[in-house]
Formats: structure tokens, C-alpha cells, sequence
């Protein structure tokens, strides 16, 4: 294997509300490839980081670098050519509920790109049947089971090709089947695409199953106190917060 290859840098990051602190100090690398999981207990800022990362919320202080450009720190022009490359899988789907799964997932298409009708018709068709929704084009969201609209999404977040795609709890809400397909999906996605994926969850099984590198905040501290592989950090880690939450809280015994 080669050198790991930055992609997104995440440098002395702090995010807040008005002048509530959510977090503060963060600083970590995702490499080109990663399927990078944000991690944590409930409350303790995931999807505030994730909101930080893709453009919605800016930070007080800090910088996120993608390929070396400092995302809050250049032009809005350079911003929006960055923001092109990412693919967002919100936690509810965020399908149109007017729109059939078609019309959803070629939205960024026609509104990004000067595609033919046909051709943005062939290029839904082929996201659709990656994420195993082939022949449900017509469908509309409140026809599809809570699995199924989570799989429109991806194909939606998919559209433009992105080479980042971020996940907020995309498990969340599944049964233990569906949630274990999504986990494979996502694995194959990144391997057939090449993409980077930055996965906001609290689910251990997904976070095992997907995850190659992580960053962990804390709710108390108001901080990340853990980075790196998932699973080294379930053998390694001698933070309580850390093994307590990758192993539902039975500490050291459940880590053998």
C-alpha cells in the first residue's frame, strides 16, 4: 500500500451556537479513500462537525482544508467548486415528497450540469441500480420502506460523482438487516468509485463492519480525546469514554 494521501485536513476547528461551545480544538486528518467515521455519544456534536465540514455552519475558529484549500478561508466561487464534490446522504433521506425517486435523484444533475434529458435519464437509471433500486424510477418516497429511502438518497448523493461523500447516521432509523446492506453498500461504493466517505454514527456495528479511521468527540470536554482506526482504538485505547463506548459499556472484558 502507498503513503496515505491527505484529502481532508481539519485544523484547530472550533464550533458553537451563538456562545455556546459544541466543540472546540479538533484537529485530524481523513486520507484519500478513508471511510472515516465521526463518533461519539449522543449530544456530543457529530452532526455539528459534519455540518462544519460541508459548508453549513461556519466555524469560529479553525480551517478545513480539502486538497489543500482552506474551505472558509477562500472565495464563494472557490467554495461552491469544492461543495460540487461532495454527495450528502442527510439521516432522513431529505427525498422530495412530490418528486419520484427519478426526479430526485436528477435534480443536482439538471441543476449543475448541461446534460441531455436522455442522458441524465441513463445516468439516474445506473445510481438507481448501484444502490439496488433498478425499476423503481416512478416510485414516489412515501411508497418506499425506510431502507429503500435511504438507498434513493445515496443515489441522489451520488449523482455528480463525487469524491467525498458524507453520511449523517445513515443506519439510523433501519432494521438490523437493512442496516447491515447499507454497510455493505457502502463499501462497495467506495471501492467502485474511489470516493472518500465521512460517516456520521453511534452505531458499533456499522462502525466496525465500514470504518478504517475515526475521530472520537467528547460531550464533557467539549473535544475529540480519540483518533485513528476504530477497532485499534477498541484494543488500545486507555480512555473509559472510549472503551466504554465501543464496547456498550463493559469495559476491558469486552475488548478481549
Amino acid at each position: 500500500m502507498g503513503k496515505p494521501e491527505p484529502h481532508i485536513v481539519v485544523q484547530d476547528l472550533t464550533l458553537a451556537y451563538g456562545a455556546n461551545i459544541i466543540q472546540k480544538d479538533l484537529s485530524f486528518t481523513v486520507n484519500r479513500g478513508d471511510i472515516f467515521i465521526i463518533m461519539g455519544g449522543s449530544g456530543c456534536g457529530k452532526s455539528t462537525l459534519l455540518r462544519g465540514m460541508v459548508g453549513l455552519q461556519k466555524p469560529v475558529r479553525g480551517r478545513v482544508l480539502y486538497n489543500g484549500i482552506s474551505f472558509w478561508d477562500t472565495g464563494e466561487k472557490e467554495r461552491q467548486r469544492i461543495m460540487r464534490n461532495f454527495g450528502v446522504l442527510y439521516q432522513s433521506g431529505a427525498l422530495w415528497s412530490s418528486m419520484t425517486l427519478a426526479e430526485n435523484v436528477a435534480l443536482p444533475l439538471e441543476e449543475h450540469t448541461r446534460l441531455s434529458p436522455d442522458l441524465i435519464s441513463e445516468i439516474v437509471s445506473f445510481k438507481l441500480s448501484l444502490t439496488g433500486l433498478a425499476g423503481f424510477e416512478e416510485y414516489y418516497p412515501s411508497e418506499l420502506s425506510g431502507g429503500m429511502k435511504k438507498r434513493a438518497g445515496l443515489a441522489r448523493a451520488m449523482a455528480l460523482d463525487p469524491g467525498i461523500l458524507f453520511f449523517d447516521e445513515p443506519s439510523a432509523g433501519l432494521d438490523p438487516v437493512s442496516a447491515r446492506l447499507m454497510d455493505r453498500l457502502i463499501l462497495e461504493l467506495r471501492d467502485s468509485l474511489g470516493a472518500t466517505v465521512v460517516i456520521v454514527t453511534h452505531e458499533l456495528e456499522s462502525i466496525f463492519a465500514v470504518g478504517n479511521n475515526s475521530v472520537f468527540l467528547d460531550a464533557g470536554t467539549k473535544t475529540m480525546i480519540a483518533s485513528g482506526d476504530p477497532k485499534i482504538l477498541l484494543e488500545r485505547s486507555g480512555d473509559p469514554r472510549v472503551r466504554d463506548f465501543l464496547t456498550r459499556g463493559e469495559g476491558a472484558q469486552a475488548a478481549r
